[in-house]
């Protein structure tokens, strides 16, 4: 094909394997998926990218850009691998990062273990320096103090520094002046201070966000380099664009600088691909479930919208949702989809605990040794074991017979370490390991919404990834949920999301006051402030002002309390009526409160933070009401597989046939979807049908 720069690539890196979509300017979307490499994860993308390339004879220099979902900051934290990190701080607050919030994960877990701070406390100084709650300086900056702290982290081989004073996001001259003379002084230090990464109150958390942006920003420059190079290498000189935590797209030199922002970058594009999909098959509010071979993570959408989160905890490996901060992780204060997540993927690794119950997760065999069938060195067993067994996906094969199983190793694996060990034979040991899998995933789609005060009965259930299809009946059957929606290619939905995804650039203002106390006026100039600053990022991008949009948040709580809920507002035009924002606000978060709660609260109301969220509209997005799928080899072959659908009954035959097959007629279970990506089950007691879009849908008894 020719050079004209025409087609855009999505990749997202997953635990286990590294997903690919490619998008044609016809529409036409063509996939693949190759093992991860835990190692140098660039190095799938670029032999992934490379192969898919050849094998639809396109020359390199035709990609217009690489769209990147990574987990490169999760995992330099699990690996504790990040750069050797040191903190300067105010006098007197040397030991807020380690205070955090005073609080436990389990209050009775007398074994409990604080995690160990990113910065030990030798690396954490403090220099003379003090601003006042109001921005008033107490005590000017020492710009001695400042040096000697800066030779002191270098005698200790420091290559990153994170600088977060006091106060500093009313006034953050002193932080700016302390970067200066460090970058003067020592200029191979990589320097980052809060009120560039977090202008917000609370000084835990802005101290937390800014050391992890620290932590991380020699590694992520690093792997972002050698993924360009390695781009350069196969001939692709596009530009890179990395997902974030709260669905957009950032340029790879501005995640360079704050690489905290794509921490949870993985799951966003499929919480964005869900969101879309959603609104063009006119259904608005849906639970999204993505399960993989590490993780599962539930979000809620209301009204197209996903829930949204303005903090985070990141520990073991996986994102608390902000409902749920016990302060057993590392806090990150920056926007993100509010997702909760539970380590039960298919290759979450079965056992028993020292009281002899059967466990499951939160330990991954990922995608290296993989589950116990891959026959790559692991002899424990997996979710995706228990699946082989019991029929629910391919004995042979998967990801269209790019890689091969051994049923008799999964088989091995589960007597050897549940079965024999619990006196069970082998059906029923690999029904109890799905079983408390289950279990798990559905905590985490009851943290998103019974636990917050939304009935799952009322909503879809949307599941993808590479094991979405098989576990979603389940869920939905234990949750009273009707209906289940797979989207076309869900085994690499998370890339397919980020091909309708838009540049996106976040402001926020610290306001602090009580909204009885404010009039249009003031609401009015701080957002045009914030506007202003998100434009001049999209003008810079190269969006014009009729291809952005806005979008605004209030983060709000009652007089007294100490957490906040954020609502959205629609505050599009500036120059409309200067009161109707601000009842708008007021509405929305007495509702909020109340759905989330149960009760309302009769204290005044206080504005604490305002944001914005400035997108650059894409020409090229995809458009999920119209999308165009590339027939791919190594889809089901038809034929008939046994499943074992419950402990104690006789295994079926089920038909197996491929998407294709699958009409707009309801056609009654039990039936097997295979394709090249997923495997999606039809359990007896459900019908599947598929829509005008593509999307497999089941529907279950009442």
């Amino acid at each position: 094909m020719g050079s004209e720069k025409r087609f855009r690539v999505a990749v997202d890196i997953g635990g286990t394997f590294t997903d690919i979509a490619l998008l044609t300017d016809t529409g036409l979307i063509h996939q693949s998926k190759i093992s991860s490499t835990p190692s140098d994860p660039s190095i799938a993308v670029i032999e992934g990218v490379g192969q898919l390339l050849a094998e639809l004879s396109i020359t390199p220099d035709a990609i217009a850009e690489v769209l990147h979902g990574t987990t490169v900051g999760s995992n330099t934290i699990l690996q504790r691998k990040g750069a050797r990190t040191g903190l300067i701080t105010t006098r007197g607050f040397r030991d807020v990062l380690e205070i955090g919030r005073i609080r436990m994960p389990d209050m009775f877990d007398l074994t409990w273990e604080k995690p160990k701070p990113l910065v030990p406390r030798r690396h954490r100084l403090e220099v003379s320096e003090r601003m006042a709650a109001d921005g008033e300086v107490v005590e000017p900056l020492s710009e001695a103090s400042v040096i000697s702290a800066g030779k002191a982290l270098v005698a200790e081989d420091i290559e990153a520094v994170a600088v977060a004073f006091i106060n500093s996001y009313r006034n953050p001259a002193h932080e700016l002046q302390a970067e200066a003379i460090l970058r003067a002084h020592f200029p191979h230090l990589l320097v980052t201070t809060s009120c560039a990464v977090l202008p917000e109150m609370k000084e835990y958390e802005r101290t937390s966000t800014t050391v992890v942006n620290a932590y991380l920003l020699a590694a992520m420059r690093s792997y972002l380099q050698r993924l360009e190079s390695g781009l350069r290498s196969i001939g692709i000189a596009a530009p890179i664009l990395v997902m974030t935590s709260n669905g957009g797209m950032l340029a790879a030199n501005v995640t360079c600088e704050k690489p905290v922002l794509v921490v949870a970058s993985g799951p966003a594009g499929g919480v964005i691909g869900a969101a879309r999909l959603g609104v063009a098959r006119n259904d608005r509010d849906v639970i999204v479930f993505d399960m993989g071979g590490t993780t599962a993570k539930a979000v809620i959408i209301e009204d197209g919208r996903p829930s949204m989160t303005s903090e985070y905890e990141f520990r073991d490996g996986i994102s608390t949702s902000s409902r749920f901060i016990k302060a057993g992780g590392y806090m990150l204060k920056v926007p993100a989809i509010d997702i909760a997540e539970v380590g039960a993927g298919g290759g979450s690794m079965a056992g028993i605990d020292k009281g002899g119950l059967l466990i499951v997760g939160p330990q991954s065999a990922g995608a290296v040794p993989g589950p116990a069938c891959y026959g790559l060195g692991n002899d424990r067993p997996t979710v995706t074991d228990a699946n082989v067994v019991l029929g629910f996906i391919n004995a042979t094969s998967l990801a269209g017979g790019k890689l091969p199983i051994d049923r008799s190793l999964s088989e091995a694996a589960i007597l050897a370490h549940v079965g024999n060990p619990l006196g069970l034979p082998l059906q029923d040991a690999a029904h109890g390991i799905r079983a408390v899998a289950n279990a798990a995933m559905a905590r985490a789609v009851r943290a998103v919404t019974v636990e917050r005060g939304r009935d799952p009965r009322d909503l879809t259930l949307m599941a993808f990834g590479g094991n979405g299809g098989v576990h979603a009946p389940d869920l939905a059957r234990q949750l009273g949920i009707p209906r289940v929606v797979v989207p076309p290619m869900s085994g690499i939905f998370s890339a397919l999301g980020m091909l309708a995804s838009d540049i996106e650039h976040t402001a926020l203002k610290t306001v602090s006051r009580r909204l009885d106390r404010m009039d249009g006026a003031d609401l009015a100039a701080i957002k045009a402030g914030l506007q202003q600053q998100v434009a001049s990022q999209l003008a810079a991008d190269g969006y014009r002002a009729e291809r952005t949009a806005f979008l605004w948040e209030a983060d709000l709580r009652h007089e007294g309390q100490a957490t906040e809920l954020t609502v959205p507002f629609e505050g599009q035009d500036l120059d409309r009526d200067l009161d109707r924002d601000l009842d708008q606000i007021r509405e929305r978060f007495v509702a909020e409160y109340f759905k989330t709660y149960g009760y309302r609260d009769s204290t005044p109301i206080e504005l604490m933070k305002l944001r914005v969220a400035g997108r650059g509209l894409r020409d090229n997005r995809l458009d999920f009401g119209n999308m165009k799928i590339a027939a791919r080899a190594g889809s089901s072959q038809g034929g008939t597989r046994a499943i074992s659908f419950a402990r104690g009954e006789a295994a079926v035959a089920v038909e197996i046939v491929d998407r294709s097959a699958v009409g707009s007629t309801a056609r009654q279970g039990p039936l097997i979807i295979e394709e090249f990506d997923a495997t999606i089950i039809v359990p007896p007691d459900a019908t599947v049908h598929k829509d005008a879009i593509g999307c497999i849908v089941l529907e279950f008894e009442a």
